[in-house]
């Protein structure tokens, strides 16, 4: 599953005063859901995509292209760890498996439910805990921005590169 932000607060831990209580005002506009995918090769790089709604196929196999002709240029193999989503086992996927797997890009599944084996996945808490916790934005595009700040200051704690894959506006399930 793909992490996705709002336009409203994360709810995040902290500390008050006795008597305080902590507020959060929510925008009257929720705004649409802007969504991550992304891949991590810890102490290395981060390469991002954003997605306003939900990534469909096309934004997915746009990423993988990318990572599979990396793979080949550099001549080297790259393995891909990721959940069971519908996206990443549809049809028009898995006829892109040979030619990926024929360029150095291998895919790893995880057991069903298990999420939380994958290293992407901590850093996608981070990411809402760390970085965007308890702060509102006016819309998607304060919103994108703050996320892409939000992923800057991840690569530089944990000393790795940051790319951001910009897709076609044009988009087509």
């Amino acid at each position: 599953m793909n992490p996705g932000f709002v336009c409203g607060a994360n709810a995040c831990y902290t500390y008050y005063f006795r008597g305080e209580q902590k507020r959060l005002e929510q925008t009257k506009r929720r705004g649409c859901r802007l969504s991550i995918i992304g891949f991590l090769q810890p102490l290395i790089s981060f390469v991002y995509g954003l997605v306003i709604g939900g990534v469909d196929r096309k934004s997915y196999i746009t990423m993988m292209v990318k990572v599979a002709q990396q793979a080949e240029e550099t001549r080297r193999t790259r393995v891909i760890v990721q959940n069971n989503g519908p996206i990443h086992r549809c049809k028009q996927v898995q006829k892109l498996w040979s030619k990926w797997e024929s360029q150095g890009l291998y895919i790893f599944f995880l057991p069903a439910y298990c999420s939380q084996m994958n290293p992407i996945e901590l850093e996608w808490h981070h990411l809402k805990k760390d970085e965007l916790c308890g702060q509102i934005f006016d819309d998607e595009l304060d919103l994108a921005y703050a996320v892409i700040d939000g992923v800057k200051a991840r690569g530089e704690k944990g000393n790795y590169t940051t790319q951001r894959v910009k897709f076609d506006s044009n988009r087509s399930g």
